[in-house]
């Protein structure tokens, strides 16, 4: 651990568990199960990152972010993405009207939807390039630029988007900018049987929920401060580093399969996820300090979007996750076996 790196006390990391446990206790009054996808979803917010959500129709993707949004004291907006969807129905855009006092016309902003602490991107994909990059500046830079104009976004800001990967028809695949801009790329999987049965057993019968706000946003915004204050060794952040450098093709190090498989490998922002998102879940789990056990755990979730599967590799029914797997299982956890492999000297001088 570095020298000059805070130590986070039990009281800040009991705060965290504490919000995850009121989080978690209204969410299960709605989503039945998915526990892995929730709690990714928690490591995103509490990191101040953005998630996207993967996954066939009817897996209550839309319901379990709208759910979440009821659950913190924040102002929330639902996008409805469709082919005819336009830049300015999403950041706003300058009108002019009159001033009934004066009888002359001014220029005036009108916000849009992107105006919010919590955005519902609902199937992003079903709209054209040109109108998922209006959300580029917003999720980077949290401002939206009109104009000349510079019109800043509240504080808390999360984007939560929806896609669905099996229903091609009038969609738009996201550029791999759009897609960097996603902290976690989570994929909603099948319930197993006995969640699929409360779930038919809730939902076919009169049932109300009382869900309630438990966060507001100072706490929200004190929680990502405290996140950022976990420390991590230099030994954790050698081995996220040592699983992304492993992606980047013609780079010293590089193992064999990954030449043959990847098109394209992940960039820097894939280290600081892999690094913050461990930070956060170590306080979730209830430990001030980061393993590498975080790190891996959150491999596929942050790296599955970020390198791209070549076409040989695609034909032969390889997934970003298998590529992922690879990298897990031949990547040492431990300090001296990392730091004294050749392969790896060699990855962290290029």
């Amino acid at each position: 651990m570095s020298e000059n790196q805070p130590a986070v006390d039990t009281a800040a990391t009991r705060k965290l568990g504490e919000a995850r446990e009121k989080i978690m206790s209204q969410l299960s009054q709605v989503i039945v199960g998915q526990q892995h996808v929730i709690e990714e979803l928690l490591i995103s917010m509490f990191s101040r990152g953005h998630c996207l959500l993967e996954g066939v129709p009817g897996l209550a993707k839309t319901l379990m972010i709208s759910t979440l949004a009821r659950t913190l004291d924040l102002q929330f907006n639902r996008i409805q993405f469709t082919p005819d969807l336009m830049p300015a129905d999403i950041t706003g855009t300058d009108i002019i009207e009159e001033n009934k006092s004066t009888g002359s016309r001014e220029r005036r902003f009108m916000q849009g939807p992107i105006f919010a602490n919590v955005i519902l991107a609902d199937e992003i994909n079903r709209t054209p390039p040109k109108t998922q990059a209006s959300l580029l500046e917003a999720m980077q830079e949290r401002q939206v630029t009109v104009g000349r104009e510079r019109h800043l976004l509240a504080d808390p800001f999360f984007v939560l988007a929806t896609q669905n990967p099996i229903e091609q028809e009038g969609t738009y695949p996201l550029p791999e900018a759009q897609q960097d801009r996603f902290m976690f790329k989570v994929f909603v999987d099948y319930p197993n049987f006995n969640d699929e049965f409360e779930v038919a057993r809730r939902t076919t019968t009169v049932m109300a929920d009382t869900i309630q706000a438990v966060l507001r946003a100072p706490e929200i915004l004190e929680l990502q401060g405290l996140v950022r204050e976990v420390p991590v060794t230099d030994h954790v952040i050698r081995y996220a580093l040592s699983l992304v450098r492993q992606t980047r093709l013609g780079h010293p190090g590089t193992p064999d399969f990954v030449e043959e498989m990847l098109a394209w490998g992940a960039g820097p922002r894939a280290v600081q996820y892999l690094i913050l998102g461990g930070k956060a879940r170590a306080l979730l789990h209830g430990r001030s300090h980061v393993s590498t056990e975080d790190v891996s755990a959150l491999a596929k979730p942050v790296l599955r979007h970020r390198i791209v599967v070549n076409f040989a590799a695609e034909s032969d029914g390889v997934t970003p996750d298998d590529v992922i797997d690879r990298l897990l299982a031949i990547t040492p956890t431990k300090e001296n076996e990392l730091s004294n492999d050749a392969r790896f000297q060699k990855i962290f001088a290029s």
